[in-house]
């Protein structure tokens, strides 16, 4: 199963739910020249939405925030792990992270269809480093 992993870092901010709201963020952060890997929004509660996000480079979205008041929380430690669509690919990451006892709390994925994947693995940030050495990095 070919696949690469590599440590990555995410923000979040969470923004009422307003339509328009992540078009803004979004178009924000392209105009100031920030490449994104990734992106969720979920709801939280009946009025508000946390956005991810997950920049390619972390000094420039932290710059950004600093520079224009943008309320950003982190960054927080995970992997971004992208490779080939085969039956049982996450199966096998996450079997070496059982093995070396970590817990993961949430991710995300997603088939590009064209063969590929993408999917996003957030450990405790205590168990970050354990969990690197559980994928080879």
């Amino acid at each position: 199963m070919a696949h690469t992993i590599r440590r990555i870092a995410y923000f979040y901010t969470t923004v009422k739910d307003d339509p328009g709201e992540a078009y803004q963020l979004l178009s924000r952060l392209a105009g100031f020249g920030i490449n994104l890997l990734g992106f969720t929004a979920v709801p939280v509660g009946p009025q508000h939405t946390q956005l991810t996000l997950i920049p390619d480079e972390t000094s420039s979205i932290s710059d950004l925030a600093r520079k224009t008041g943008m309320l950003l929380d982190g960054p927080h430690p995970a992997f971004l792990v992208q490779g080939d669509d085969e039956l049982g690919a996450l199966a096998a990451i996450h079997v070496k992270l059982y093995e070396a006892g970590v817990n993961v709390y949430a991710s995300s994925g997603v088939a590009d269809g064209r063969g590929g994947y993408g999917y996003i693995l957030y450990v405790r940030p205590e168990q970050y480093e354990r969990a690197s050495a559980a994928l080879g990095l």
